[in-house]
């Protein structure tokens, strides 16, 4: 599944973030790597950007950037 497919409050956990050289590096540098559990915040009126929780804070993707990275879906928490 792709991050960007995922809907406002679903968690989830990085499995791979796709893309090349500088894109794919300041995505990892913000924290958004392998193994690291994400959560949607909320999309943007128009749907792009996107905000996610990452490591406690809050991070704003483009729609095409979200669509590079694969995650497994978390249940819901209670």
């Amino acid at each position: 599944m792709r991050l960007s497919e995922l809907r406002e409050k679903q968690r989830a956990v990085i499995r791979r973030v796709g893309g090349n050289g500088i894109l794919r590096r300041r995505i990892q540098e913000m924290g958004i790597v392998r193994g690291t559990e994400i959560r949607v915040e909320k999309y943007a009126p128009l749907k792009d950007p996107l905000e996610l929780v990452v490591k406690g804070y809050h991070v704003s993707l483009r729609v095409e950037e979200a669509a590079q990275i694969e995650v497994e879906l978390l249940p819901p928490e209670d």
